[in-house]
């Protein structure tokens, strides 16, 4: 089938800016390809098969502070459509599930027996208090769909959670449910998050943080660990000035294979792991696992090579696997 007769892939997603470079790269290549805007769609229930070779879902938890939240709802329910009707969705139902639930992403860390900041979860901000205790403080709470380090906040004490809770000052999120988590000092005040394609170990950077921020999106991390800004035309236009500082790191082996055991078990094809050092003891936690990679800026200039090449690469093989299928059937 000639590329132009191909079905094309489909881009489900909603941040304006973020999958630039994706986009650019397949109109270079001239792979059809049509953006589905997850923010306003709508879908049929009596339809059949979407003209599709594959639906990408692009989609963020982090949309609810673009005023897209209901969205994040949706998604669920167009997700589940298009998969009751055999279309190829990449990052579908499974991921986005572990995606849009840190309580979830939890029972998939103790399910697989690797380390994570204890935790509890809450429905009801005045059960914070109650449900810290026996956890090391500090804590954080933290809401069960976030993105971007939304929401979360930090206590030193009890006594401090105790009048937040007290006051009505928590927010639980758009779900009503959050984490009531140990919070870990990161060694050298710096993160490590490896990016998976196809389920497979695609590179890792180490991000540095000043110690006060949250938001550890790679697209707003525009500044190399020598203090070089990065191209901000590389970098999420509405990427905070955060004093992030990031660098190519290559994790060990070990580490490697339990972020790729994480995503076979989250279902999630293209993502992030994020962990950690405590640097109080030296231990490893695996904290934050994400469904949505948009990649660190200027990634050439950081990793040593385009990760969006490579995804192009991938999602042009799985459209050709797709097609290839159907012309056996």
């Amino acid at each position: 089938m000639a590329r132009s007769e191909a079905r094309p892939i489909a881009i489900y997603h909603e941040h304006p800016d973020w999958f630039r470079p994706l986009f650019a790269e397949l109109d270079r290549r001239g792979m059809p390809y049509v953006r589905l805007d997850a923010a306003s769609h709508r879908h049929d229930p009596a339809a059949g098969e979407p003209p599709y070779a594959l639906v990408f879902n692009r989609m963020s938890p982090s949309a609810y502070l673009r005023g897209h939240g209901a969205g994040i709802f949706y998604t669920s329910q167009y997700l589940a459509h298009l998969e009751r009707r055999g279309v190829r969705v990449i990052n579908g139902t499974a991921a986005w599930r572990t995606e849009i639930s840190k309580a979830y992403q939890l029972e998939l860390l103790e399910e697989l027996g690797l380390p994570y900041p204890r935790a509890r979860v809450i429905n009801d901000a005045a059960q914070a208090p109650a449900a810290a205790e026996g956890l090391r403080f500090p804590v954080v709470v933290k809401p069960n769909i976030g993105g971007s380090g939304a929401g979360v906040r930090r206590f030193e004490t009890p006594e401090q959670l105790q009048r937040a809770a007290a006051a009505g000052a928590l927010d639980l999120g758009i779900d009503s449910t959050a984490l009531v988590q140990e919070f870990i000092p990161a060694e050298a005040g710096r993160i490590v998050r490896v990016e998976v394609l196809g389920g497979r170990y695609l590179y890792a950077i180490r991000i540095y943080t000043p110690g006060d921020s949250f938001n550890l999106c790679p697209a707003d991390v525009c500044q190399t660990v020598d203090g070089a800004e990065l191209e901000r035309s590389a970098c999420a236009l509405d990427a905070p000035r955060n004093g992030l500082r990031v660098e190519g790191y290559e994790p060990p082996a070990e580490v490697v294979a339990a972020v790729e055991r994480i995503m076979a078990a989250a279902g999630i094809e293209i993502g992030g792991v994020e962990y950690l050092i405590d640097a109080r003891d030296g231990r490893l936690y695996y904290y934050d696992v994400n469904a949505l990679s948009n990649f660190v800026a200027e990634a050439p200039r950081v990793v040593g090579f385009d990760p969006f090449a490579k995804l192009a690469d991938w999602l042009e093989a799985e459209a050709g696997l797709v097609a290839a299928g159907r012309e056996v059937a």
